[in-house]
């Protein structure tokens, strides 16, 4: 079993800022990929940012120079620093970890989801 648990969303204004947590825990063998996914009404869910084991970073068009993902391996822990935010990155966030369980005998890798944390922009 392995489980995501984000914290750090809410309400900000145009041009304010927030940071964005998520926590693996569990039975976790290795963790691969972190990533941040967003998903407003009516949309689909698309790739903000994601960061390798060894720190190689991937990140939206749209929120490039605003946005820094970093991650501590030693917790487990993926983070979201959002700059310079707008009303456009209105959404609810979700943390996405591609990892091995060692409950699972193959160890073969799978993608883990978190209950996702809403973040507000007013104008």
């Amino acid at each position: 079993q392995v489980q995501l648990v984000e914290s750090g969303g809410g309400l900000v204004q145009a041009g304010g800022s927030l940071r964005l947590s998520c926590a693996a825990s569990g039975s976790i063998f290795s963790i691969n990929t972190m990533g941040w996914y967003r998903q407003a009404p009516g949309k689909q869910r698309e790739l903000v940012a994601s960061i390798t084991y060894t720190s190689t970073t991937n990140y939206a068009d749209s929120v490039k120079g605003r946005f820094t993902i970093s991650r501590d391996n030693a917790k487990n822990t993926v983070y979201l620093q959002m700059n310079s935010l707008k009303p456009e990155d209105t959404a609810v966030y979700y943390c996405n970890t591609n990892a091995r369980d060692r409950s699972d005998w193959t160890r073969r890798p799978k993608d883990y989801w978190g209950q996702g944390t809403q973040v507000t922009v007013s104008s």
